[in-house]
C-alpha cells in the first residue's frame, strides 16, 4: 500500500513538472507553408481525369439525387461566401442554425425510445425501465385499433404495433408511477387528440393530480391519417371541430402539451423525397393553422400547439440541410400568419424513416440508425425516437432496444455532440445544401398552396403522382443495382439465419384484454356513464364533457361513437392513399419465394459457373455473378477453371444446373464463346446461358447467334433476371 502511495505521489509531481515547463512555453516557432503549392481547380481535375482512366469525370465525380440537387465534387469560398452565415447566430433570426441560441449544451436533445408493450402494465413497467436506463422522455406508441378508437375486444389484432389501451383503468396502468412532472411525454393518438387526451385528463383528476404538469405531445395527425388511410371516419372539418377542443383546453389546462403532430411518416413510408416529405409536411401544418384560426384561436395559440416528426433518410448531408432549411420556412410562415417570433420557432422530433430499414441483415439497420441520429443531431432536432434494429421484423426486446438507446447517449456523453452549436454552419458544402434544399421546399409547397391547400391536393391525387414517381425510380435504381442495400441487393449474406420474428399471439392477447376490460366495466354505474356520454352531444363534443364521460367509465370507443356525427362521416373526404413501403421490399419478397421453394421441394435454382482459363483469368467476373445471382438465394455452382471448352460443357452437363454462366475476359471471349455457348446448349437444353460482362456492340449479334441468352453485368436487371429464374424453375407463375 505504501508503495502505491509513493508511486501515485511520484506521478503528480512528474505531471506537476510538465506542466509547468509547458508554462515556460510562449512562443511556438511558425511553420511554413511555402513549400505546399495550392493547385488550381484546372489541375485538381486533370489529376481527377487522370485517376478515373478514361470514366468520364462528370459521371463520376457529380451525384445526382432524387431531389433533384446535384452534389458538386468540390465547394469553393468563393462561390459560397455570400450566404454564409456572417451575421445570423444559432436561435436568432430565421433558426436556420437552430432553435436554441446554447444547442444542446444546456439541454440536450430529448431521448424519446418508444415503448409499444401489447398489455398497459407491461408498458408501464417498459416505460420506468427506459427512463432509468437513460432516456428523457416517455414515448408511448399506441397499437392500430386504439388509435383508430377501437376496443380491444372488438378487434382481431390487439397489440398490432403498439399498446393496446380501451379503458380509464388501461390508462391508469399506463401512466402508474410515472414522474410526468419531470419527464416529457409523447402519444401519437390518431386522427383526434380528443379521446386519448381525455382518457389521460381523466386519469390524472381522479388520481388528484393536476393537468397543468403535463408537458410533451399528446397529439393528432387528420390529414395525416386520410393520407394513410384513404378516409377518415369524420370529415376533416368535423376532426378539426375536434382539434381545436383540444387545443382551446390543453392551453388552458396543460399549456406544456402540443395537440397537433405532423408527422411525415406517411409521405416518406411512400418513397417520398426530402423535398416532398417537407413540403407536404408543412402543407399539413398550414391547414391546421388556418383551421384553428377560423374556430378562433390566436395565430400564437395555434402556431404554439404543433409539433413536427420527421423522418431522417439515407442520404447523410440531405438530412442536415433538410432540417436546417425547413425551420426558416416555417418561421417565414408563421410570421405570415401575424405569428411572434417565440412560435416561430419550429419544434422537431425525428426518428430514422422505416422505408430503408431491412429484413435481411438487419444489423446493418444500426448503422442505418446512427448515421441517420447523427445527421439529425447535426441538422438541430430537438428530440429523436431511435427505434430497434428489428422494428420492421419484430416489436424489439432487451438487447435491440438497449442498443437503441446507447447510441443515443454514447453520441451525448461520449461522442461530444452536446458542445458544438451549428457544427454545419459555415461548411461550403452544407451551406450550399440547406440554401438549394430550402428553395426547393419552398417551391413545391408553393404549388401546394396554389392548388388550394393539402387536402385538395390529395384530391386531386397531385402528392400520390409526385411520390409514385420518386418511388418508381427508386425501385427502378435497385433493380440495376445503382442504388445498393446491404445484405438485399448487394453483398447479401448466404450463411443468414433470419431473426425469430416472434409474432404476437393475437388470440390470446385478446382474451387477457377481454377479461381485463370486462372486468372494469362489470363495476361501473352503467345509467351514470350513458348520463355522461349523452352530454357530449349535448355539449358538442367539449373536452370536459369527453373527460367527465371517461371519469365515468367510458370506452375509448364509446367516447369516440359519442363525439361522431353521422352526417360528417358520410362527408368524409376519400382519396387515393399513400401505401407503406420499404425500399427492399421487393428483393426481400424475392429471396423469400426461393427460401419457401428449397424448404418445401429440397430443390433450388442451380446456376453453374463455366469459369475458363486459370484463376486470375476468371476471378473478378465469376465473384461479381456469383454475388449477382445470390442475391436470390440460388446455389451458386464454383469450380476454379476449365483448360478447354469441352470440360466446361461436361461439367456442367454433370452439375443438372438451371443455368450457366459463362466467366473469362473480354479479351478472350471471342475465342471462347463461338464455341462453348452451342456445347452447352447442347448438353443441358433446358438451361439458360448467360455470359458475364456486357458484349461489345461488334461482337453482341455474333454471342447472340452462337446462344447467349442474357449478359449479366453492372448495366444488367438483377432483379429482372432473378425473377425469370424463379419463374423459369416454376417458383412462381
Amino acid at each position: 500500500m505504501n508503495e502505491e502511495k509513493s508511486g501515485q505521489a511520484q506521478e503528480e509531481l512528474d505531471l506537476q513538472a510538465i506542466l509547468k515547463k509547458a508554462e515556460q512555453v510562449t512562443d511556438f516557432p511558425d511553420v511554413p507553408l511555402d513549400e505546399f503549392t495550392p493547385p488550381t481547380y484546372d489541375e485538381w481535375k486533370e489529376a481527377c481525369i487522370a485517376l478515373l482512366k478514361g470514366a468520364p469525370f462528370e459521371k463520376k465525380m457529380y451525384t445526382k439525387t432524387y431531389e433533384g440537387i446535384t452534389f458538386s465534387p468540390m465547394y469553393f469560398r468563393q462561390d459560397t461566401d455570400p450566404i454564409l452565415p456572417k451575421k445570423s447566430f444559432p436561435g436568432m433570426d430565421d433558426f436556420m442554425r437552430g432553435a436554441k441560441p446554447n444547442g444542446y449544451i444546456e439541454s440536450p436533445w430529448g431521448i424519446a425510445q418508444a415503448c409499444d408493450e401489447t398489455m398497459p402494465k407491461e408498458n408501464n413497467e417498459l416505460l420506468k425501465h427506459e427512463i432509468d436506463r437513460g432516456s428523457t422522455i416517455y414515448n408511448i406508441t399506441l397499437d392500430k385499433a386504439t388509435i383508430s378508437c377501437v376496443d380491444a375486444r372488438e378487434t382481431d389484432k390487439p397489440g398490432d404495433e403498439g399498446c393496446s389501451v380501451t379503458t380509464l383503468q388501461d390508462v391508469h396502468d399506463l401512466l402508474d408511477g410515472l414522474k410526468l412532472e419531470k419527464y416529457p411525454i409523447y402519444i401519437y393518438a390518431g386522427a383526434s387528440a380528443v379521446p386519448m387526451l381525455s382518457m389521460v385528463a381523466a386519469d390524472l383528476k381522479s388520481s388528484g393530480q393536476s393537468t397543468n404538469r403535463l408537458k410533451g405531445i399528446i397529439g393528432a395527425n387528420p390529414v395525416g391519417e386520410l393520407v394513410a388511410t384513404g378516409k377518415n371516419k369524420q370529415s376533416l372539418a368535423k376532426l378539426y371541430d375536434e382539434a381545436y377542443e383540444a387545443a382551446k383546453w390543453a392551453i388552458k389546462n396543460a399549456p406544456g402539451v402540443k395537440t397537433c403532430f405532423v408527422k411525415s411518416d406517411v409521405f416518406s413510408n411512400g418513397g417520398a423525397n426530402d423535398i416532398q416529405e417537407v413540403a407536404y409536411s408543412l402543407a399539413v401544418a398550414t391547414d391546421y393553422i388556418r383551421a384553428m384560426l377560423e374556430r378562433g384561436l390566436t395565430v400564437d395559440e395555434a402556431a404554439g400547439q404543433v409539433a413536427f416528426e420527421f423522418s431522417m433518410g439515407a442520404n447523410f448531408f440531405m438530412q442536415i440541410a433538410k432540417l436546417r432549411a425547413v425551420r426558416p420556412i416555417w418561421s417565414q410562415i408563421v410570421e405570415a400568419f401575424g405569428g411572434g417570433a417565440e412560435v416561430q420557432r419550429m419544434y422537431v422530433h425525428a426518428r430514422p424513416a422505416r422505408f430503408f430499414k431491412t429484413v435481411y441483415d438487419p444489423y446493418v439497420n444500426m448503422l442505418r440508425n446512427t448515421s441517420e441520429i447523427f445527421s439529425g443531431v447535426v441538422g438541430g432536432l430537438d428530440s429523436f425516437e431511435n427505434p430497434p434494429f428489428d422494428e420492421v421484423i419484430r416489436k424489439g426486446d432487451e438487447f435491440s432496444r438497449r442498443i437503441a438507446r446507447n447510441v443515443q447517449i454514447m453520441l451525448q456523453e461520449e461522442f461530444g455532440l452536446l458542445q458544438p452549436i451549428d457544427p454545419a454552419g459555415g461548411s461550403w458544402a452544407v451551406e450550399t445544401l440547406t440554401k438549394q434544399v430550402k428553395e426547393k421546399i419552398w417551391d413545391e409547397f408553393k404549388v401546394i398552396e396554389t392548388k388550394g391547400g393539402i387536402v385538395e391536393a390529395l384530391k386531386e391525387g397531385y402528392p400520390q403522382e409526385q411520390i409514385g414517381l420518386i418511388l418508381a425510380e427508386r425501385f427502378k435504381k435497385l433493380e440495376l443495382r445503382r442504388d445498393r442495400i446491404v445484405g438485399s441487393n448487394m453483398y447479401p449474406n448466404m450463411t443468414e439465419v433470419r431473426l425469430d420474428p416472434r409474432p404476437e399471439d393475437f388470440v390470446e392477447n385478446k382474451k387477457l384484454r377481454s377479461e381485463e376490460i370486462s372486468s372494469y366495466l362489470d363495476d361501473i354505474d352503467t345509467k351514470f356513464c350513458d348520463e355522461a356520454l349523452a352530454k357530449i352531444k349535448d355539449e358538442k363534443g367539449s373536452m370536459e364533457a369527453v373527460i367527465a364521460a371517461a371519469k365515468a367509465g367510458a370506452t375509448i370507443e364509446q367516447l369516440r361513437r359519442a363525439m361522431t356525427c353521422p352526417k360528417c362521416a358520410e362527408n368524409a373526404e376519400e382519396i387515393e392513399k399513400i401505401e407503406r413501403h420499404r425500399w427492399s421490399e421487393r428483393y426481400e419478397a424475392l429471396r423469400m419465394v426461393t427460401e419457401a421453394y428449397k424448404e418445401k421441394n429440397d430443390d433450388n435454382v442451380k446456376i453453374f459457373l463455366a469459369n475458363m482459363g486459370p484463376i486470375p483469368q476468371h476471378k473478378a467476373r465469376a465473384d461479381f455473378t456469383t454475388g449477382f445471382l445470390q442475391v436470390g438465394a440460388f446455389e451458386v455452382l464454383g469450380n476454379n477453371g476449365f483448360p478447354t471448352e469441352e470440360e466446361a460443357a461436361a461439367a456442367a452437363k454433370e452439375s443438372g444446373a438451371d443455368a450457366v454462366v459463362i466467366c473469362s475476359t473480354d479479351a478472350t471471349y471471342p475465342d471462347i464463346v463461338p464455341k462453348l455457348a452451342p456445347m452447352l446448349h447442347k448438353a443441358l437444353p433446358n438451361a439458360t446461358v448467360f455470359l458475364a460482362g456486357e458484349a461489345p456492340k461488334d461482337l453482341k449479334e455474333t454471342y447472340d447467334n452462337a446462344g447467349i441468352d442474357k449478359y449479366i453485368s453492372v448495366k444488367a436487371n438483377c432483379y429482372e433476371i432473378l425473377q425469370a429464374l424463379q419463374k423459369k424453375k416454376g417458383m412462381i407463375e
